[in-house]
């Protein structure tokens, strides 16, 4: 089962500025304490004439559109040809990777975002990975801490990992799809390939080339 939510498993590194830092990591969430200093450490080594430097620790691609109503707070970068719309609001932390649509209203902490991740209508993504060319539809969010406040489990396959974290939202595989106004609880994690209904409240592992419709009813994809 841990294979399964393993990071080789989860994400093609091709295609993230991060993965220096998750290649030597067995799970995807064992990043999220280390994005701020990767950021710190990854920022000043970037191209002089691919990236400005923005206020203190913030990095963002020459080809990058960024709205003058968005708010980035360092340390962050923003890849190239990535759009960060009208109001979305950067709290820190957050390695956004090319390609990618950071939309109104949506908000980031604590994140990677592979290349061409789109969160493009009033999301909230916070301690959480999402895999290339996944997607979160209009008003989805990750929830990244329990109501009782406890250190999260990742529960798979009836195995439980201690991940030792209080705070942790989702890891989305590679070109997942998540629905319109759901909720991913924490320490969700949807494996590459799925799809996750609108109005859904995910818990726990989806397995790969899934189509999540409700808590117990998990259909393979043909």
């Amino acid at each position: 089962m841990t294979d399964k939510v393993s990071i080789h498993c989860l994400y093609d590194l091709t295609h993230t500025a991060a993965a220096p830092l998750l290649s030597k990591l067995t799970y995807p969430w064992e990043a999220l304490p280390e994005i701020s200093e990767f950021i710190l450490k990854l920022g000043p080594t970037l191209p002089a004439e691919e990236y400005d430097r923005r206020g203190e620790n913030v990095w963002i691609a020459k080809t990058a559109r960024v709205f003058d109503s968005a708010y980035i707070n360092g340390p962050a970068i923003i890849g190239p040809n990535t759009e960060v719309r009208q109001c979305a609001f950067i709290r820190g932390s957050a390695l956004v990777g090319a390609g990618c649509v950071v939309g109104n209203s949506t908000e980031l902490k604590n994140v990677i975002l592979f290349d061409s991740v789109q969160v493009p209508h009033y999301n909230y993504v916070g301690d959480s990975i999402l895999g290339y060319k996944s997607h979160m539809g209009a008003g989805s969010i990750t929830s990244n801490i329990k109501s009782d406040k406890t250190l999260v489990v990742i529960s798979a396959d009836g195995d439980r990992i201690e991940t030792g974290l209080k705070k942790i939202g989702a890891m989305l595989g590679d070109r997942v799809e998540v629905g319109c106004n759901s909720v991913l609880n924490p320490g969700t994690v949807v494996g590459k390939d799925s799809t996750v209904y609108p109005l859904s409240m995910v818990r726990g592992f989806i397995p790969a080339r899934s189509i999540y419709k409700h808590a117990g009813e998990v259909a393979n994809k043909i």
